[in-house]
């Protein structure tokens, strides 16, 4: 994971939470994704939300696995405890970490192909753990770090670079998670910090595994953006490819728009996508509702975004499993290892 240092510059007036710290003490390295990615906007998202809360910066674990999305953990918290772990092993060892410590606030960062691929069991098992974390995939549909293949988020139908065209369906994350029992399920797009910032703060807050789903477009490779499984899209057809060496520099996508109201983006390439933002009467604790809202919406060629759904009642991991509330760096030697006839003991009850 690369990582090039910030200028520690800043100016003499920025605000301060309640920590006393402004926003720029919850940076991390300089960028090395291309120039209007998508990524770096929820970067930014995610460090306004943690200096909001006014968290201190090393009570963050901030955990990642193989592609783009993977990468950009570098890019912010840089006081924080990190983990850049295999391609889609990410949930594991973020499982393992909140075991040893459940102190720690958790941040995991992933992509359409690392969590719905080859990590699409481990994730589906964070899930069914209800393990206290925020696990953020940042969604482009394509696997922008090996020249732009489609991944598992890609609409079926959709254009690559190249012009093949996918004959896949897609999976959807929020469905999946929202069918699967997860506790906090939110989607957004990366240009509309006003929805992203307080959804990642109430993620941050939520008692269990809170999954945001965040379309991230790719200027380089995503010809056919908006891949949010099975969900389709109001896209034109994109002009002819630049060469994959080269990336022009692009101003990044915002987008502005009211509850209850949808509106589509031009993308990079030309492409648009259609999001539409959920309304105040929307009631995010009704599961089944959850899900015909998103298939009604993904009938209208529509993505939805915002809160889709929350329940506070389910208990997280570690009260299911009544673990120790001391994290086990804290606990004494002597608990942890109890000695040879103890284990004895606890072995003879397995014969």
């Amino acid at each position: 994971m690369s990582f090039i240092k910030k200028p520690v510059a800043r100016h003499p007036k920025l605000p301060v939470n309640e920590l006393g710290l402004t926003v720029r003490d919850y940076e991390g390295g300089m960028s090395t994704l291309c120039a209007g990615c998508g990524h770096d906007s929820i970067t930014s998202a995610i460090v306004e939300a943690a200096w909001g809360l006014s968290i201190p910066t090393h009570r963050f674990a901030k955990l990642s696995g193989i592609g783009c999305s993977s990468k950009t953990p570098a890019y912010f918290l840089k006081d924080s405890h990190g983990f850049n772990s295999c391609h889609g092993r990410m949930p594991s060892v973020a499982t393992g970490a909140n075991c040893a410590n459940r102190d720690l606030t958790y941040i995991g960062v992933s992509g359409d192909g690392d969590s719905l691929s080859i990590g699409m069991g481990q994730f589906a098992h964070a899930i069914r753990r209800n393990l206290n974390m925020t696990y953020m995939i940042e969604n482009n549909g394509v696997y922008g770090l090996t020249k732009g293949q489609f991944s598992a988020a890609a609409d079926k139908g959709s254009t690559a670079k190249k012009g093949e065209v996918n004959l896949q369906p897609a999976i959807d994350p929020c469905s999946t998670a929202i069918t699967l029992g997860a506790t906090f399920v939110a989607r957004s797009f990366s240009g509309d910090k006003e929805q992203l910032v307080p959804i990642l703060m109430a993620a941050m807050r939520h008692r269990g595994f809170a999954l945001i789903d965040v379309i991230s477009p790719c200027v380089t490779f995503n010809d056919h953006e908006g891949s949010t499984k099975s969900y389709k899209y109001s896209r034109e057809h994109f002009s002819p490819a630049i060469h994959a060496d080269f990336v022009p520099p692009a101003e990044e996508i915002k987008a502005a728009y009211n509850e209850g109201e949808a509106m589509p983006v031009e993308l990079h390439d030309g492409s648009h996508i259609v999001l539409r933002k959920i309304d105040k009467d929307y009631d995010p604790t009704d599961r089944v509702n959850a899900v015909q809202n998103l298939m009604t919406n993904n009938a209208a060629g529509e993505i939805t975004t915002g809160l889709l759904f929350v329940d506070e009642s389910q208990p997280e991991m570690h009260e299911v499993n009544n673990t120790i509330s001391t994290p086990l760096i804290d606990v004494p030697y002597a608990r942890l290892n109890p000695g040879n006839d103890t284990l004895q003991k606890i072995q003879a009850r397995f014969r």
